[in-house]
């Protein structure tokens, strides 16, 4: 007589919450990457850490939400350095996008909620 096989395991697991520490690590490196590497930390802590907390939820998403914002601020200021009005767009993007990340990243690391201000809400 043949012995019946056991079930095959279930190949996929819901993710596993991270902790508070780690949520507060994840959001605060996203804020930072966000200077250096423009939309890719926050599209990339979105997509792969979107399940994993509440906390880096949403500031994956707000993260994103500003980063997008930016990158039209860029175009338009790009397009518009033809009538020297971009130049002073992109400069002003520059800044406020060191500000603001440096504000989130703080925000994030005590743990707090924050909503980068002037944003277009795309991704929630």
């Amino acid at each position: 007589m043949s012995e019946a096989t056991p079930p095959p395991a279930n190949p996929y697991q819901a993710p596993s919450q991270l902790s508070p520490a780690d949520e507060k690590l994840w959001a605060t490196l996203i804020h930072i990457g966000g200077i250096l590497f423009g939309f890719l930390p926050a599209l990339i802590g979105y997509i792969v850490l979107k399940d994993r907390g509440p906390f880096i939820r949403a500031h994956a998403a707000t993260a994103l939400n500003f980063q997008i914002t930016l990158a039209i601020a860029y175009l338009v200021g790009s397009i518009l350095t033809v009538i020297l009005v971009g130049f002073l767009i992109l400069a002003a993007a520059w800044i406020l996008s060191i500000v603001f990340s440096i504000m989130a990243a703080i925000a994030a690391n005590k743990g707090e909620w924050y909503t980068y201000p002037l944003t277009i809400k795309f991704v929630s």
